[in-house]
């Protein structure tokens, strides 16, 4: 029997936001940035790859360590490296895009685009130089932020780009305080942020040689400057697609929890804001909104690809109460004939092609929904007071702090012949309500005894055979759960 998989995909201790799906040959291959396990800031980590062959995406491996930061110049100054991208040049050889940060984003801002090279998708790749001017100066025009690689059938494309909260330059120049705080952001003269015709924010795009660092014009912007989308205007992000010709620009949004696409006929022009592809707080699904989000949203970075006729959309989830430790997720989506998407759920079952079997222990990890029906914003720092969250103690995986009126949702098992429901808890006078919707019918009740040590605790349940999903809300005390299996 096929191995199943499940959200997050990777394993439980990998943390790769900000992934970037490619194939090439025979496998898809997942470029992201790389988060620590309860880390104190953005992407504490070396570059590290993972990939799957296309035709069986439940068996993911590492291919390890494939860049480290301490190779760009300026580690010592900006030590961590920020969401990339890689795409084949037409010499045959995979290059690497990503800009250098300091902590919490500082100094992340203002650098070049940096470049690697390497003979194969996931070798070891050496530093080559910087996106430059044909004069060798680097390119710092708007804001190199995010960068995004796209070879248009030999047209090399970079965009990047981002958005200080939507402020226009007619704006910052009657408010000194905000343009103090876009120049020590961007580490731009005032002269330069008011002399660019088209505002410094924004998503750029800039066509390259052949040598895949000179850069063929001037870059200019993707989407031109105060275009209204509708409040998912372009927030940082930048990836693109095509798709049936028409090219697909997908970001994330100033609502900051989602990926967005807008279409064009064009690789350089002409978006035309189309929708949201998924959210990392459900907010847009079946009438969920910001203030009603099903988890902790948070920054989301990821892309759409098309592996064996089948699209999915990549993106990432927060845990440990903060943006700092960002685990991998996929969803299958539908590009209908007229080009749009529908809103991808968020699920638990993910890339595995169907639900999960509803038999057998599971990490409760898992979960797709963890509310307490206020759930915060992630805001790049670690959240302090209570609420429910995936976290870990050394090995141990787990939601903590669950509390009175806790929502965890699972979508979706396929039961046949289900008897029970098992749970692995600690924790002291909890309860769980076992049902198959939000609101719905009380299946089961699972009282958590007093103790500070993971305990089996465990209840009958009828349920007619199909495909359901699981939700246990809590109440009466405080519980963490490890575990739950299902009794066939």
């Amino acid at each position: 029997m096929k191995k199943q998989v499940y959200n997050p995909f990777l394993p439980l201790d990998a943390y790769i936001p900000d992934g970037e799906p490619h194939i090439f040959g025979d496998r898809v291959y997942l470029y992201g940035s790389h988060d620590n396990e309860g880390g104190w800031t953005f992407c504490m980590g070396d570059y590290t790859v993972y990939s799957a062959p296309v035709d069986d995406l439940s068996d993911w491996r590492c291919e390890g360590v494939i860049y480290r930061a301490e190779q760009d110049p300026d580690f010592g100054e900006r030590p961590y490296m920020y969401a990339p991208d890689v795409v084949q040049g037409n010499d045959g050889k995979y290059y690497l895009y990503y800009c250098m940060s300091g902590e919490f984003g500082f100094g992340g801002y203002f650098g070049p685009i940096s470049v690697a090279v390497c003979d194969e998708p996931a070798g070891k790749y050496e530093y080559l130089g910087y996106v430059r001017y044909p004069d060798g100066s680097p390119v710092k025009k708007y804001v190199c932020f995010d960068p995004c690689a796209f070879n248009d059938g030999g047209r090399i494309f970079i965009y990047y780009g981002t958005q200080y909260q939507g402020e226009t330059n007619d704006v910052l120049t009657a408010d000194e305080a905000k343009m103090a705080d876009v120049m020590k952001r961007y580490d731009k003269p005032r002269e330069e942020i008011l002399s660019t015709p088209d505002n410094v924010n924004g998503p750029a795009v800039v066509e390259l040689e052949d040598d895949m660092l000179t850069v063929k014009g001037e870059p200019r912007h993707v989407i031109p400057y105060g275009v209204d989308f509708g409040g998912h205007e372009f927030f940082e992000a930048s990836s693109m697609r095509k798709v049936r010709e028409k090219y697909y620009f997908i970001y994330s949004s100033q609502l900051n929890h989602e990926l967005c696409y807008a279409v064009s006929g064009f690789p350089d022009r002409g978006f035309k804001f189309m929708g949201t592809i998924v959210s990392n707080g459900d907010v847009g699904v079946n009438g969920v909104t910001q203030q009603t989000k099903m988890n902790m949203t948070g920054t989301t970075h990821g892309s759409i690809i098309e592996i064996n006729g089948q699209w999915y959309v990549f993106y990432h989830r927060l845990t440990h109460k903060s943006d700092y430790s960002r685990q991998a997720c996929a969803e299958p989506i539908t590009i209908a004939p007229d080009g749009t998407i529908k809103q991808a759920e968020m699920t638990s079952c993910g890339l595995n092609g169907g639900p999960l079997r509803g038999e057998g222990t599971y990490p409760a990890v898992i979960a797709c929904n963890i509310t307490n029906g206020h759930m915060p914003h992630g805001s790049n720092r670690i959240f302090k007071d209570s609420f429910p969250n995936v976290t870990n103690d050394g090995e141990e995986r787990f939601i903590g702090e669950i509390g009175e009126g806790t929502l965890i949702g699972y979508k979706y098992f396929r039961f046949e012949g289900l008897r029970g429901i098992l749970l692995k808890v600690r924790g002291e006078g909890a309860s769980f309500a076992v049902s198959t919707s939000p609101e719905g019918e009380l299946l089961c009740r699972i009282d958590v005894p007093a103790s500070g040590d993971w305990t089996e605790v465990s209840a009958e349940i009828s349920l007619p055979d199909g495909v359901y999903p699981l939700y246990l809300r809590c109440s009466g005390g405080m519980a963490d759960l490890l575990e739950i299996s299902f009794i066939a």
